[in-house]
């Protein structure tokens, strides 16, 4: 939803994903609909040197990059604690959320500062910049709340260069959700969250709108919350208890 709102403000837009379906195919032709350039640039960028390659490439594509939008964030829907994670999911979890942030960054950012101009936007959850325990989420909760620090730091180093660098939080979007709008989600009920309703991928897509803007320039090293109210994190593990050995 994200890119096809900054496409309908004629955004030039560059996917990025480990590989190409059908289904990437027919978001650029959509995306192409609304007047901009749009193209698909395969890589991990959890790997530094393919983090390299696809900034590289898009460059030589675009021109150049205004607004890095991190929303690279592997995550293990089933509830683990930390022992039973596999060393495999660690490195994982810590890759997809914490390194690859990291390489797409330190990519982007001599051009940005070329340019004197750059927007940044990274992602976590609801209170990360309070580093709370997270039961039965501890390795994603680690790299997100290791990414706080980091968008907290490069906000500073980088804003003498007309960089902004923020975080956005939303609460429990997922599924379909993600690519709706909010007038599709007005009129279901979410007794979950304290705004009623659910929300969708267009409030999110408003938030970097906003950040993306000249004006917003001022904005920088914060972590926005577009949750409706919704408290993610549950004080106690809510997988089934089990007797210690």
């Amino acid at each position: 939803m994200a890119a096809i709102y900054l496409a309908e403000q004629k955004w030039n837009v560059a996917l990025n994903g480990r590989r190409s379906d059908e289904s990437v195919e027919q978001l650029v032709t959509r995306l192409r609909q609304y007047g901009g350039e749009a193209h698909f640039f395969a890589g991990d960028v959890s790997c530094r040197e393919q983090a390299v390659r696809v900034v590289r490439n898009v460059t030589e594509q675009l021109g150049r990059i205004d607004l890095l939008v991190h929303a690279v964030g592997p995550f293990i829907r089933e509830r683990k604690w930390f022992v039973d994670h596999s060393p495999e999911e660690i490195e994982q979890m810590i890759s997809g959320n914490l390194l690859s942030a990291m390489w797409m960054a330190h990519a982007v950012l001599p051009k940005m500062r070329e340019q004197k101009w750059g927007r940044i936007i990274f992602f976590g959850f609801g209170r990360a910049g309070e580093a709370p325990a997270w039961p039965d989420r501890s390795v994603y909760a680690a790299a997100k709340t290791g990414l706080v620090s980091f968008t907290k730091t490069l906000a500073v180093e980088e804003a003498p260069y007309g960089i902004t660098v923020n975080m956005i939080c939303p609460g429990d979007i997922v599924g379909e959700k993600k690519e709706m709008r909010r007038s599709e989600v007005a009129g279901l009920e979410d007794p979950e969250t304290p705004r009623g309703r659910p929300g969708s991928g267009e409030d999110v897509a408003r938030v970097i709108h906003f950040l993306a803007a000249d004006a917003s320039d001022f904005v920088t090293g914060n972590m926005i919350h577009v949750t409706g109210g919704l408290d993610v994190i549950h004080p106690v593990s809510k997988k089934h208890a089990r007797s210690p050995l």
